[in-house]
């Protein structure tokens, strides 16, 4: 590992901040050429994708078909899935996962020798390759992290985070960095023309979540700080089965445990979800988790029986969610599991194109800190691993392919000089806001409440981190307002059914939904409509 005190103040390296599978991803891709990777926890700590249970969908069965992935992601999507985009990625799992091999993940194989597949939710195949039934995030994010530990073109900058990304005329000269948790200390700039965010998504920024603390909006925020155009935020996807044993975050219950036949229960017995959905405990996720959370509603709770379908096979099969279990007091083998939907994924991001770039030149972005156009509005189970590869690479293909200039100048003053410790009543008030007023369901007049507060929030915040909170959390509730429809993950009460003539991606700014929180303060509620569609 690199000390940051080391380093000069500028580098022709690639900059990639994230030490999750995006970020590590598109390191190795690069190499070697030379890359400072920049992660706030140790590597192999923190990242969302060391937490995925569910695995990668890839279409490498045979009778499975990249069109046939494609046609399975449009379907959930809600209608505006980018369906180039969608064919494209499906149709570059097979190498990515050769790559994941090659790097050493171990994914499981049957007596043949072939990779295994399981189902999940919505697909129509077989075609999620897991490691170890449920380990599938953490045994990935272990091989690539020991790959990077020994690639001698990657700089590993570890304990630091990025809160100010700096740049001149619409392109990105640097980061601010500080050391992660002493907000006390001087922040240190880097130069570098060409700059990676692969730092996650949002989870923290509801009072239940499945996602690690550093899921926190950081990366999204420094970005819409920066000007960059950003996508779908509203689209928030909460997984219907966390496991309610009083954790934060809240450990989750996979989805595959659903694919080889558990079943979901209310405090009578009675299964709740074939009168939902034809694919009753296999339907989209959206329509799970609100028919979890109305069974929550109705004080009759949800729980997940997998008592007929494992049973004692339980631990065997699903070691981390049967460790869960036990620690919370619970045998999955012989007992339901309490369940309840957690915010797990963030449809939303940073605007990127084919090749994973930003509007902002020189910036890039991979993983759930962008926004491709492959999820919509509702994202497949499985697909978000392959997505981050998909792009990982085809960011260090593109970056490859550029004369990136030298670094320039860096400013003379710093962003922001001075840190404070975060307000955690603050950050307190604003995860349970964004649980009740933007969560699983949504209406009018909390969702005005939640972008006025958050507004409020992000001008007055002394805390840099508190600061990108509330700066997530409005571009997600003001995209909330804004869109007067239900349409996938985000469901509206007051319009609960979809408006065909915003049928279309959100594209939006810090700028427009500071806007809105302006007109929103000022009681102006018409003023501003639908000015975020377009």
């Amino acid at each position: 590992m690199t000390n940051i005190h080391n380093l000069t103040r500028s580098t022709d390296d690639v900059v990639i901040v994230g030490g999750g599978l995006a970020g590590l991803f598109c390191a190795l891709k690069l190499a070697p050429r030379p890359v400072t990777l920049i992660s706030a926890a140790p590597l192999g700590q923190g990242a969302s994708s060391a937490w995925a249970q569910g695995g990668i969908a890839a279409a490498v069965a045979d009778g499975d078909s990249p069109e046939a992935h494609a046609a399975d992601t449009i379907a959930v999507g809600g209608g505006i899935v980018d369906e180039a985009i969608a064919l494209g990625i499906a149709r570059e799992a097979g190498p990515r996962i050769h790559d994941l091999l090659a790097y050493g993940v171990p994914f499981d194989r049957d007596l043949e020798g072939r990779l295994a597949v399981g189902r999940e939710a919505a697909h129509s195949a077989r075609r999620i390759v897991h490691v170890r039934g449920d380990g599938a995030g953490a045994a990935i994010i272990a091989a690539l992290s020991e790959a990077v530990r020994r690639t001698p073109s990657i700089r590993l900058i570890e304990g630091f985070v990025a809160e100010a990304l700096l740049t001149d005329d619409g392109a990105v000269t640097g980061l601010q960095l500080r050391e992660a948790g002493n907000f006390a200390a001087r922040p240190v700039m880097i130069a570098s023309r060409a700059v990676v965010l692969a730092t996650g998504g949002i989870g923290h920024l509801y009072a239940v979540t499945t996602n690690p603390a550093e899921a926190h909006g950081s990366g999204l925020a420094i970005a819409a700080r920066a000007g960059a155009v950003i996508a779908d935020p509203e689209f928030v996807q909460f997984h219907p089965t966390a496991i309610m044993v009083g954790r934060d975050p809240a450990p989750l219950a996979t989805e595959a445990l659903r694919g080889e036949g558990a079943t979901l229960i209310n405090s009578e017995g009675e299964r709740f979800m074939a009168a939902q959905h034809p694919l009753a405990e296999l339907a989209p996720r959206d329509i799970v988790a609100r028919g979890v959370f109305a069974e929550i509603a109705a004080g009759r709770g949800a729980f997940l029986d997998a008592r007929q379908a494992l049973g004692a096979h339980f631990a065997e099969r699903f070691p981390t969610v049967h460790a869960s279990c036990i620690a919370g007091g619970i045998d999955p083998a012989i007992q339901v599991i309490p369940i309840a939907p957690a915010v797990h994924y963030h449809m939303g991001g940073i605007a990127v194109d084919a090749r994973g770039r930003s509007s902002i030149d020189g910036l890039w972005a991979s993983g759930e800190v962008s926004s491709t156009g492959m999820h919509g509005a509702n994202r497949l189970a499985s697909n978000s691993l392959l997505e981050a590869v998909v792009y990982a690479a085809r960011i260090a293909d593109d970056i490859a392919g550029q004369a990136i200039p030298s670094p320039a100048g860096l400013p003379e003053t710093l962003v922001t000089p001075r840190g404070s410790a975060p307000d955690a009543s603050a950050a307190k008030r604003l995860r349970a806001m964004m649980s009740t007023n933007v969560g699983v369901i949504r209406e009018h007049y909390g969702l005005a409440e939640a972008v006025r507060s958050f507004g409020a929030l992000e001008r007055s915040a002394t805390s840099t981190a508190v600061r990108h909170m509330a700066t997530a959390a409005l571009l997600v509730a003001s995209a909330a307002w804004s869109r007067r429809e239900s349409r996938g993950a985000h469901f509206r009460s007051d319009h609960p059914e979809e408006a065909p003539a915003l049928a279309q991606r959100t594209m939006t700014t810090l700028a427009q939904a500071r806007e809105i929180a302006d007109g929103l303060s000022a009681h102006s509620l018409p003023r501003i409509a639908q000015s975020m569609i377009a």
